[in-house]
């Protein structure tokens, strides 16, 4: 208890530094301490290889933070709650938005803190803000005995816009952020390869997600399958990260990839920049931008069309099973795509990557447009999907620390995972707004399909930072 306190008193997430005099010390304690359990380095094999299973949990653990893990429960909160749909989808943007500005300050704690310290923080605060969804509408009715003149509705929308806010700055934004950057630390010639095996488990994970999901709310109502979330995350997961997480190879007495540095005459691997960049020199090169909007945009998109998934297919038709039957196609393409160019992006420009993704793009909008006129058009959709998720995964891994170095990697990942957060806080009430106007999602896949394709021809000008 007294580790858990120092910790949550030193957060930072609000930008305002709580003095604490002995958290600073139990930092580097728990640093030094990367032998306890065990030394990593007299594992049976190279550890980076357990690294890369711990990571993919992590990122598996933050979906009930992910659009797939809230969308699931859309419709039982709208049945429940006196809420509409319009203003879950407001509490859900104006929640995102707010862990999207959050992100870069807590990308530079764990450049600072490392990856077991703030894993073991966002794994069991994430299942502290489930178990407080799970309360929302008694806490409000607790509150309005004091505030009366603040109606039920105002009340569930402002808590449940708090809890959004914690699920997703725990969960899609501090824990995938860790997580990823974990593994990419621990190899450097094999990065594209290996990522490519943790989006085969993701992918695989993200799609199952919903139906398990929603197995648990058929079976303990919605409350009960978040409880449940709570404790699988609050006691399980975060004994697994104190065992298993760590930050550095060489702190803990490992190399990158097992072996040796790798030196081609003197030079430095292609996995390397030329130095390591700052947050404020990576916002300065045209490479970071392409790559970020395109990633931002991609989050809106897929965000929007997966909170809505059954009002967007049955809008034009198609039953809701029709509905979610998507996602299981749509991750085998995404996991194709993901693991053949994760496999070839260690000897191939990433600026090819960024383009097949818009083009990725491209086909899904055109697909949702058209979408319910032929059955040709559904498909486009699903492949539109699977392309541009599977470029996501390959890109949002491999491109930060192969353009701009690993040393202030948290910091730089962490400005374009805000971005990307609030590009998916905007999608659900855009594809919300859309329907509300016009009463079909054409205009958000119009809207979406022009952005993408001035990315794409912007994107034909990237080339890495060191060359430009």
């Amino acid at each position: 208890m007294y580790l858990t306190a120092s910790i949550l008193y030193n957060m930072e997430i609000t930008g305002m530094w709580i003095p604490f005099k002995d958290f600073g010390y139990i930092c580097h304690l728990m640093k030094k301490l990367c032998n306890i359990p065990f030394p990593p380095s007299r594992f049976p094999f190279f550890y980076g290889w357990m690294i890369l299973i711990a990571g993919t949990i992590g990122i598996l653990m933050s979906i009930p933070g992910q659009t797939m893990g809230v969308s699931v429960f859309t419709e039982k909160l709208l049945r429940d709650l006196p809420i509409n749909r319009n203003n879950l989808s407001l509490a859900y943007l104006i929640g995102t938005i707010g862990s999207g500005i959050l992100i870069t300050r807590a990308g530079k704690l764990y450049d600072q803190y490392g990856a077991r310290i703030m894993g073991f923080i966002s794994g069991g605060i994430l299942g502290l803000m489930l178990l407080y969804l799970t309360r929302v509408d008694r806490i409000a009715n607790f509150f309005r005995g004091f505030l009366s003149v603040i109606s039920n509705e105002l009340a569930i929308f402002i808590l449940i816009t708090f809890g959004f806010w914690g699920i997703r700055f725990f969960g899609q934004g501090l824990l995938t952020l860790i997580s990823r950057n974990m593994v990419m630390k621990w190899f450097d010639k094999r990065r594209g390869f290996v990522n490519g095996v943790m989006g085969i488990f993701v992918s695989f994970g993200f799609s199952y997600a919903p139906k398990i999901l929603n197995y648990f709310i058929k079976q303990f109502e919605w409350r009960g399958a978040w409880m449940l979330l709570a404790v699988i995350l609050g006691i399980g997961f975060v004994t697994f990260v104190l065992i298993f997480y760590r930050d550095n190879p060489s702190e803990c007495g490992c190399q990158t990839d097992g072996e040796g540095r790798f030196r081609i005459s003197g030079k430095r691997p292609p996995s390397h920049p030329v130095r390591d960049f700052t947050l404020g020199e990576a916002k300065q090169t045209y490479a970071y931008w392409m790559f970020t909007l395109a990633m931002a945009l991609n989050a809106l998109y897929i965000s929007g069309i997966t909170f809505h998934v059954v009002s967007v297919f049955s809008s034009v038709g198609y039953t809701a099973q029709k509905a979610i039957n998507i996602f299981l196609p749509t991750s085998i393409i995404a996991i194709f795509c993901q693991f053949i160019g994760g496999w070839i992006s260690d000897f191939v420009k990433l600026k090819f990557f960024l383009l097949f993704y818009m083009l990725g793009m491209l086909t899904t909008s055109t697909g949702l447009f058209w979408l319910g006129t032929h059955p040709a058009h559904y498909w486009l959709v699903i492949t539109g999907n699977g392309i541009s998720w599977g470029m996501y995964v390959l890109l949002v891994a491999v491109t930060w620390p192969r353009f701009y170095g690993l040393k202030h990697l948290g910091a730089i990942s962490g400005y374009a995972l805000s971005w990307m957060v609030i590009g998916s806080s905007l999608g659900p009430y855009l594809f919300s707004l859309s329907y509300e106007i016009t009463g079909s999602y054409d205009t958000i896949a119009i809207v979406v399909f022009c952005i993408a394709l001035i990315l794409f021809t912007m994107s034909l000008k990237v080339n890495a930072p060191s060359t430009e």
